[in-house]
């Protein structure tokens, strides 16, 4: 009865695995290079986007269907801290996008549930936006220095961890 509402759900699956290990592949990189508020976003970001799965999921069995846990594409390598912004502002409008289309879509399939979980994405998605495009234009206003501040903090407060051990 609700076909068409599962490919959907499941189509949301598939991009919120995607995105979850594209935001872990961030955070570690991130972490890595010593940008704690950028590695700290991606790897919330990624949580939260687990969470939309395990929503998607429940959906599609309350359904009486299978979850199909399947990523729509590979982790794409970028360590460019810019080209992981844009990356993430993109994949963030291209849910909300598809998202609004989609609740449309099971509206018309009498299917007003899996109508609301799409809004609520929706909702979700553009925050995560919201939060990329911000990070994005503070780095486009600030340069490398907005960088080399995350980094120097980081240093500051091991070196404080250190000498309070000591």
């Amino acid at each position: 009865m609700h076909e068409k509402s599962v490919e959907l759900l499941n189509k949301a699956i598939a991009d919120e695995l995607t995105a979850v290990h594209q935001y872990m592949y961030f955070h570690f990189h991130c972490d890595d290079q010593g940008y704690d508020l950028l590695a700290t976003l991606f790897k919330r970001t990624a949580i939260q986007e687990m969470l939309h799965v395990e929503l998607l999921a429940e959906r599609i069995l309350f359904l009486k269907n299978d979850v199909e846990m399947v990523t729509s594409s590979a982790v794409k390598k970028i360590n460019n801290v810019e080209e992981m912004l844009k990356m993430a502002t993109e994949m963030e409008q291209e849910s909300a996008k598809d998202y609004n289309q989609w609740a449309n879509e099971c509206s018309a399939n009498a299917d007003s549930v899996s109508k609301k979980l799409f809004e609520s994405l929706v909702l979700d998605e553009e925050g995560h936006f919201s939060q990329y495009d911000t990070e994005l234009n503070n780095l486009k206003r600030f340069g490398d220095r907005y960088l080399a501040l995350q980094s120097i903090e980081r240093s500051k407060i091991r070196d404080t961890a250190t000498i309070a051990v000591q």
